[in-house]
């Protein structure tokens, strides 16, 4: 398998992590976090840090992640 959320979420830009994440820090990252990360990657010409679709499946029905909130 692929990487875990927390070992990706390491490899990425923590100034960049912070800001997506402000004011949401107790609860679990929203895919659409993880989104706006992803397109910063892409920005900034990194796609080789943006997760495979394996792992997002993955971290989605592992509950690393939500896809979305009540």
């Amino acid at each position: 398998m692929g990487r875990s959320f927390q070992e990706w979420l390491g490899q990425q830009d923590q100034a960049v992590v912070a800001k997506t994440r402000a004011g949401d820090e107790a609860n679990k990252p929203l895919l659409n976090q993880l989104n706006w990360i992803w397109v910063n990657n892409l920005m900034k010409q990194r796609a080789d840090l943006n997760p495979s679709s394996a792992e997002l499946l993955d971290w989605v029905t592992s509950g690393q992640i939500d896809a979305m909130r009540k």
